[in-house]
């Protein structure tokens, strides 16, 4: 049956009554050729042509493999993601102590070299690392030595605010730090025993709230610019805006740590660890903060 196709509908091509690749019909060699009395014609490769290749021998020098070593080989483990450069929870563990650390360190370099009372350089720190949290929340590509950067400054920052409520309120960056991680070992307790389930509908009902919250502290602090007081951090109103506070960091650990399981699953590259680490960063700092604020309020003038 002849082809539709113009090029395969030639004369000489793939069909059945001119034979496929010369295989279809055997035509007979001229007298004297190296091929005359070949039972395939002018076929060149009717004959093995590895029949006498060397490499496909046994080498005469190597010795052959027992059947230990190739059950050996057969046994052996693959190769995991630490070995193809795919991202592990180990990278992610050990990536956020490593930012984590830096920000310490900051903070402690912040609290023991400025003086009591001093917002300038702190407020300038935080405003960079408002802008390094930025760019590297929208860039593209992974760069660890941004994100190192904005945990130095940002751990300044809080470094110096520590020290300046810890001047009034005598061990209360203790109770925030210790209020943080059982808020971080709450959450991470209830999602990987499935309590915090990280839906569409969750985290679309949790953004919006958190949007909302935004816009309300920032219109709160466009207001005390003007000495007004809306009293959202203080009193009554306060503790309820530090609690929703709280609880929206919670609900950005969830989110990170369901980024993180699905960043293993799909075989994430290990830079994108840098990545993870971040996001876990912002959602502590946020806890941190908001907790600093609430037991403020709570001890009150104590």
């Amino acid at each position: 049956m002849r082809s539709s196709n113009p090029v395969f509908s030639r004369e000489g091509s793939f069909t059945r009554e001119s034979g496929y690749a010369g295989f279809g019909t055997t035509q007979t060699p001229p007298a004297g050729s190296p091929y005359a009395g070949s039972p395939y014609g002018n076929n060149p490769y009717g004959n093995n042509p590895y029949a006498n290749n060397p490499y496909g021998q046994q080498p005469q020098g190597g010795a052959p493999l027992t059947d230990e070593q190739l059950a050996g080989m057969y046994n052996a483990p693959s190769a995991g993601p630490a070995a193809t450069g795919r991202m592990t929870l180990d990278d992610v563990v050990a990536r956020t102590a490593m930012t984590l650390l830096t920000l310490v360190a900051a903070g402690g370099l912040a609290w023991f070299a400025l003086p009591d009372r001093n917002f300038g350089l702190a407020g300038v720190a935080s405003l960079i690392a408002f802008v390094l949290g930025m760019v590297i929340s929208f860039k593209r590509s992974v760069s660890p030595p941004l994100i190192l950067l904005y945990a130095g400054l940002q751990g300044f920052a809080l470094g110096a605010i520590t020290k300046v409520f810890n001047s009034v309120w005598e061990g209360i960056a203790i109770q925030a730090v210790l209020g943080t991680a059982a808020v971080f070992a709450a959450m991470l307790i209830a999602y990987k025993t499935g309590r915090i389930r990280v839906t569409p509908r969750y985290t679309r009902i949790g953004i919006a709230i958190a949007m909302g919250f935004v816009l309300l502290m920032l219109i709160n602090m466009v207001a005390s610019l003007f000495g007004a007081d809306m009293g959202l951090r203080s009193g009554p109103l306060g503790i309820v805006v530090g609690l929703v506070g709280i609880g929206l960091g919670a609900f950005f650990l969830s989110l990170d740590f369901a980024a993180v399981e699905e960043a293993i699953a799909q075989g994430a590259p290990q830079k994108e660890s840098w990545r993870a680490a971040f996001g876990l960063t912002l959602s502590l700092v946020w806890i941190y903060i908001e907790m600093l604020r609430l037991i403020a309020i709570l001890r009150g003038d104590d």
